[in-house]
């Protein structure tokens, strides 16, 4: 594992006392900013909301609980990469929902949550 740029404070070992959940919806936590920052046309924090995005996802791919679905987040790793690139929204909408399909609780969660601010 590289040294972290945007989470200095963030070990391996810290990231695996979250669940696999919270580890889901925090990289779509960053996934969200990226997509309000591209729809407020700032380019460079939707760069950066990225980043962090990336740096969470290679945590996450080194915690061990991941192994059945490494492919999908090496995958998820690669959009991500392309998306930072490229400042397209409805890839990084896709990209954030397919994400969330990779657990199940963290679908739940949010679908939860959605469907109480209605």
């Amino acid at each position: 594992m590289y040294n972290l740029v945007q989470h200095k404070h963030l070990s391996i070992e810290k990231w695996q006392t979250y669940s696999q959940s919270q580890q889901i919806l925090m990289i779509s936590n960053e996934m969200n900013r990226a997509l309000n920052a591209l729809k407020s046309g700032h380019f460079r924090d939707a760069g950066m909301s990225y980043e962090r995005a990336m740096e969470l996802t290679d945590l996450t791919v080194e915690d061990e609980r991941w192994e059945s679905g490494i492919r999908e987040l090496l995958r998820f790793r690669e959009v991500l990469s392309e998306l930072y690139l490229e400042n397209d929204i409805q890839l990084a909408e896709q990209a954030n929902k397919v994400l969330l399909t990779l657990n199940v609780m963290a679908w739940n969660l949010l679908q939860a949550g959605n469907s109480s601010g209605e």
